[in-house]
């Protein structure tokens, strides 16, 4: 039986990415590309040169790190499509801090991070208010939120934040350089602080949820919050602490788009990241250390996209259709394998008839009236 069980945990595993790989090699055909060669100028174009790979894992640390904050709060139950202006809050506080703070060199890059994780987290707690206190469903509140931190943003930019010196209705004025991150080098342009940055981040995320009580009620908030509440869980306490951890992750992310990648602030600096994001926790179930894997193919995948148009004539919104169809297939094979792990549980565990239901009450009745 436990063969048998093993069997069908590893069928379930391969055989997703083998049908995702079937799949996209007939879209890709369908589209009169040769599939072998789109593999190979998506290699090419990820690993072609240290600009390359500097590119990718760029776009990979605020990727993993909005994967890693979602996780929290799927745990929990909640979906947070509000992530993605999280994200942005985070890069509105951290751009005030860098435009408009005079703080001395070594302490300005560590308050950034820290109000950029501020800014990601109230954002993250207006949502969690909304649902506990006032009943707005967090898919509902986190749009909204969405939206007007869009606004507030374009705002800025176009209004007080332009500036005189460089700033224009596409971006603020560039930061100070004291106020940027670092890179490695000039030639891997990878800022090594928010890589450390995010390593640490998966394994307190990791050790939080797999051994501390508070990930013990999140899990049991997200599988059930009514049999959570009655067995003495503090179900609110709970779901706005894990909007309130998300949004201080997503904080860091949206810090890392305009201390980093940019160096400025403009309209829509988080790049539909957060929207990415809720792909990659889809796909990966909640496992916490398959997330950067999982963020890495998908960053390999933008990466190498620029190829395609070149070399190939290609649209590069093709890698997205891949993505998202890969997403689709592996959720339903999840669906799937739910479906026949309850078939299973009910014939192990048949439910009684009313004739032994009867007798069984019967029984139960006699021994409590001896």
């Amino acid at each position: 039986m436990k063969n048998q069980s093993l069997l069908v945990r590893i069928a379930f595993g391969v055989l997703p990415i083998l049908v995702s790989l079937l799949v996209t090699g007939l879209l890709i055909i369908l589209v009169g590309a040769d599939p072998t060669k789109v593999v190979s100028k998506l290699w090419s174009g990820a690993f072609q040169d240290l600009a390359s790979v500097s590119n990718v894992i760029n776009f990979w640390i605020p990727l993993t790190l909005a994967s890693i904050g979602l996780v929290v709060t799927f745990t929990a139950g909640l979906w947070n499509i509000g992530v993605e202006g999280q994200i942005l809050m985070g890069a509105l506080f951290a751009s005030g801090v860098a435009l408009y703070w005079q703080i001395p060199a070594p302490f300005l890059i560590p308050v950034e991070i820290l109000i950029a994780m501020f800014g990601g987290a109230l954002w993250a707690a207006l949502v969690g208010v909304l649902k506990v206190y006032l009943g707005v469903h967090e898919i509902f509140g986190g749009v909204a939120l969405n939206a007007i931190a869009n606004v507030i943003a374009i705002t800025l930019i176009t209004g007080p934040w332009r500036g005189t010196a460089g700033g224009n209705s596409r971006g603020t004025p560039s930061f100070p350089p004291d106020a940027i991150l670092p890179p490695i080098s000039a030639d891997l342009n990878v800022s090594l602080l928010a890589f450390i940055i995010v390593i640490v981040v998966i394994v307190v995320i990791w050790l939080a949820l797999r051994g501390t009580r508070w990930g013990l009620q999140l899990k049991a908030t997200g599988k059930n919050s009514r049999s959570a509440l009655l067995l003495g869980v503090p179900t609110n306490r709970s779901t706005l602490s894990a909007f309130i951890v998300c949004g201080l992750i997503a904080g860091i992310a949206g810090s890392y788009r305009v201390l980093f990648t940019f160096g400025n602030l403009r309209p829509l600096v988080s790049g539909n990241i957060g929207f990415l994001a809720l792909l990659v926790v889809l796909l990966i179930s909640m496992r916490v250390l398959w997330v950067p894997v999982v963020t890495l193919i998908f960053a390999l995948l933008l990466g190498g996209s620029a190829k395609l148009k070149i070399d190939l004539h290609l649209d590069a919104s093709l890698i997205g259709v891949l993505q998202e169809t890969v997403v689709l297939i592996v959720l339903l094979f999840s669906g799937l394998r739910q479906r026949l792990q309850e078939r299973r549980a009910q014939a192990d565990h048949p439910k009684p008839t009313s004739i032994t239901a009867t007798v069984e009450n019967q029984r139960v009745v006699g021994e409590s009236t001896e």
